[in-house]
């Protein structure tokens, strides 16, 4: 069961302005110290400032940094530029952008969701993540005793009920607003008893995969673990029993997953690096640019890949002769795990052809890059090969998930990023 409760936040008071656009910002973990610059140059009191104290947020740095975020919060309270809501809510928050001329309504909403280890009960990663130290988030969480930033979580609703039921609670403008990288974010609060009564009933039998964030829970799970060690069990609703989610519904119009693509530099794969191989089909095509290779890869299945050679800048199009390539070579994993693009690339071209015969026997490396076009010129630039990959669908994402397995890394992109700052949501008692 997906257990969710409503809670009072912390955030920026409205009475000050409701246009937060100055004091919004990306993610923490793709903001470099050039990045925290801009944002703090933008206004002293960017969501930055806080959330985070060291770069890279790679491991733990000086105590007194994060003990420096606890203070700046401390007295953004005192100083009222931050208030904490008298009421718990259920925080109803919209992104409204627009991607390749097309409009788009994303709309979620932020509650608290009581811990459970990944794959015991309710909550279940996506994804393969690279193993990153979860030190610096932790020494963060201790100090400030609150959640800075949510976990992004998924849920299947494909009546669209629960965001129905919130919609109807909504007043006709949002508490703040404010744009962020083109992106307008909006945000309300819903305080109504019966529909947080609804919500949460609506809710409780749905599994929650992660989205994004996949560290951030684990710490939400350390740092529980480290309170009860310092103060003893903990009543079952105490806030840290439970970590700071935005929701969104698997089905929900706005929801869009972009591909990330495959660099390896210095590597020259080509259709002479295949020759032989029945398993696989590679073929030329004539592309103006890779989004247009990428487009036509639809014609020939989802397992089709697009492959440019900066050597010979020569775009191809790479597939599986049958769909079934990878059954009897990855057995231990699942029929809807084998049946993806990405399996195939990783499973089959890099581990079975690339690594063998081009680099020794040794895992190829590889840069992950999101933009097609800085896809090529990576791959210009080391005299490498870039992978373009179809977008992820939703239903595969569904149907890997729904199998309990896992996603290769890095295959879902999940765009617009949630911008920092909205909320901060307490857990103290």
């Amino acid at each position: 069961m997906s257990i969710i409760r409503p809670f009072p936040a912390v955030r920026y008071n409205p009475d000050k302005s409701r246009d937060l656009s100055p004091l919004l910002s990306p993610p923490y973990d793709i903001i470099d110290d050039h990045g925290k610059a801009e944002l703090l140059a933008r206004h002293p009191d960017n969501f930055v400032r806080v959330d985070l104290p060291f770069t890279p947020p790679k491991a733990a740095g000086p105590e007194h940094l994060y003990e420096g975020s606890r203070v700046v919060i401390d007295e953004w309270l005192r100083e009222g530029v931050m208030v904490r809501d008298h009421q718990p809510a259920l925080y109803v928050y919209h992104q409204v952008y627009r991607h390749h001329g097309t409009a788009y309504v994303r709309k979620m909403f932020f509650a608290r969701l009581r811990l459970e280890p990944f794959g015991e009960g309710s909550i279940f990663p996506h994804e393969r993540t690279f193993g990153g130290p979860k030190e610096d988030r932790l020494a963060l969480t201790k100090a400030t005793e609150a959640n800075l930033s949510p976990i992004f979580g998924l849920y299947e609703d494909a009546q669209n009920a629960v965001a129905e039921r919130l919609e109807r609670a909504l007043d006709a403008q949002p508490l703040a607003t404010g744009t962020l990288d083109g992106v307008e974010n909006r945000l309300w609060a819903v305080t109504d008893a019966a529909t947080i009564a609804d919500v949460s009933r609506l809710m409780e039998p749905k599994p929650t995969y992660i989205a994004d964030g996949h560290h951030r829970c684990g710490t939400g799970m350390l740092y529980r673990d480290w309170l009860i060690a310092q103060q003893g069990a903990l009543p079952p609703e105490h806030p840290a029993n439970f970590v700071l989610c935005v929701f969104c519904a698997m089905e929900d119009p706005g929801l869009l997953i972009l591909p990330t693509h495959r660099v390896l530099p210095r590597l020259d794969v080509r259709p002479e690096s295949f020759a032989g191989d029945t398993r696989v089909s590679i073929q030329a095509r004539d592309a103006a640019d890779p989004g247009r290779l990428i487009a036509a890869l639809k014609e020939f299945g989802p397992q089709a890949i697009g492959l440019y050679n900066a050597v010979a800048r020569k775009y191809f199009v790479l597939r599986p002769t049958r769909p079934e390539i990878l059954d009897d070579l990855e057995p231990g994993r699942t029929p809807a795990w084998r049946r993806l693009g990405l399996a195939f690339l990783h499973a089959y071209v890099l581990d079975r052809v690339v690594s063998p015969k081009l680099c020794g026997g040794q895992p190829a490396e590889v840069r992950y890059v999101k933009s097609d076009e800085e896809a090529i010129r990576e791959a210009d630039a080391t005299h490498g090969t870039a992978f373009l990959m179809q977008p992820t669908t939703m239903e595969e994402l569904r149907a890997v998930c729904s199998a309990g397995d896992l996603m290769p890394q890095k295959s879902t992109y999940f765009y617009p990023k949630l911008a920092s700052g909205l909320v901060i949501n307490p857990l103290t008692a």
